[in-house]
């Protein structure tokens, strides 16, 4: 028997494991896989600009490069997020092996064991993941269709015997709820945050992946409110909208926890891959990135409709979603006497996988949801796959009546 660390229990870490193999297995219809389709990757443009590089850029590919990031990449990025309004003058960005990563940094910059961390719940597993190994004490706030409860949030900070290191977001399609926060809520957050000294940490993956152009204004950067008084760290990433297995993100933050960032970045894994930091650069500076997202964004839409077109067809009246306006996912709400655990065990033995409500649940105990993403699936298995998942929960709706009568 090894004594292993406290840090390795963490029940996150073991949901994404599993949710790892579910998004990948072989001859299932998945729901599973909050990533892309492979068939969309830019295999072309990316083929292109690796034969077009100088050959001194080719040999830099395979060495290491600063721990900050590759130069020309945080130049571009720095394009990229000022076109967002994101104020990159006063703040530093630190390129990261995933946006992942950056979550994992800013926790060991800020967190000792017990110390407090307030998300969302539900919340992405991968930050929970994050937040447990650290040791942190998890205080959760429930969010609506605009955002994270405000009254909710007001009476969790003033019920806290010590002060919260950072409140964690992702107000932009949300993961796993796919909502995206009103503007309103957005000012109603930062109001509440104000001159407590709680760090607002930012999570945005989804953005740049609305499906109406004229609601792209809702998917503004809090962090560019230009609000004074709160401390507002942002984190992004190419996984959503270049390739996952690029293992790109960022993080744009003030130069004090910029500079303590990059201490603990470095002890980590010296530095990001120069390869990719190189290619995901000359697909920014060669202007490819907004021609490939309007092609992204017409593409989960169709998927989007129609998963949601078949889920108004399939789906029994008492289970209810939100439909999304961005992003990779739907989640679903069943009646609380029905849990999402006891569906999945059903379902994968016909070959239809998604991921459980319990897996984003901090506490690892709400089970009356599940997420359903329609950016990795083949758009002719999805009315099957609902057809599956229908069927179980309407058997499972029967079930319930007749134990209850």
């Amino acid at each position: 028997m090894y004594a292993f660390s406290r840090a390795v229990n963490s029940m996150h870490s073991e949901d994404i494991k599993q949710l790892m193999k579910q998004a990948s297995g072989k001859n299932l219809i998945s729901f599973a896989g909050g990533m892309p389709n492979n068939d969309l990757f830019p295999v072309d443009q990316i083929d292109d600009i690796y034969k077009s590089l100088p050959e001194d850029i080719k040999k830099l590919c395979f060495q290491y490069g600063p721990t900050s990031g590759y130069p020309p990449l945080i130049k571009s990025l720095e394009s990229y997020l000022k076109e967002k309004g994101l104020p990159v003058g006063e703040n530093r960005i630190l390129i990261t092996t995933g946006s992942l990563q950056a979550i994992a940094i800013i926790t060991q910059e800020f967190v000792n064991e017990g110390d407090i961390i307030l998300t969302e719940n539900p919340s992405f597993v991968g930050a929970l993941s994050v937040f447990e190994t650290a040791g942190a004490e998890i205080h959760s706030i429930p969010i609506d269709k605009d955002g994270i409860d405000i009254k909710a949030l007001k009476s969790k900070i003033a019920s806290l015997d010590r002060k919260p290191k950072f409140l964690y977001v992702t107000p932009n399609y949300h993961n796993p709820a796919g909502i995206i926060y009103t503007p309103e809520r957005k000012k109603q957050l930062l109001e509440v945050l104000s001159g407590t000294g709680i760090i607002l940490l930012e999570d945005d993956a989804y953005s740049d992946l609305y499906f109406n152009e004229d609601e792209k204004h809702l998917t503004r950067s809090m962090k560019s409110f230009g609000v004074e008084n709160v401390e507002i760290i942002y984190t992004g990433s190419f996984s959503k909208i270049l390739g996952p297995g690029f293992r790109l993100g960022f993080m744009l933050s003030s130069e004090e926890i910029f500079e303590k960032a990059e201490t603990v970045k470095q002890s980590m894994d010296a530095c990001t891959s120069n390869f990719m930091q190189i290619l995901a650069n000359d697909f920014l500076a060669q202007h490819k990135l907004e021609p490939y997202l309007t092609f992204l964004r017409k593409e989960y839409l169709e998927r989007k409709n129609l998963l949601q077109k078949h889920l108004k067809t399939h789906m029994p009246k008492e289970i209810t979603w939100n439909e999304p306006k961005g992003g990779f996912y739907i989640w679903l709400k069943l009646p609380p006497h029905i849990k999402s655990t006891d569906i999945f065990k059903e379902t994968v033995s016909k070959g239809v996988v998604f991921v459980t409500g319990r897996t984003f649940d901090p506490a690892s105990k709400k089970d009356d949801r599940l997420r359903l993403s329609f950016s990795n699936m083949p758009k002719e298995h999805i009315e099957k796959g609902v057809i599956i998942l229908s069927e179980t929960i309407k058997r499972a709706l029967q079930s319930s009546k007749i134990s209850l009568s």
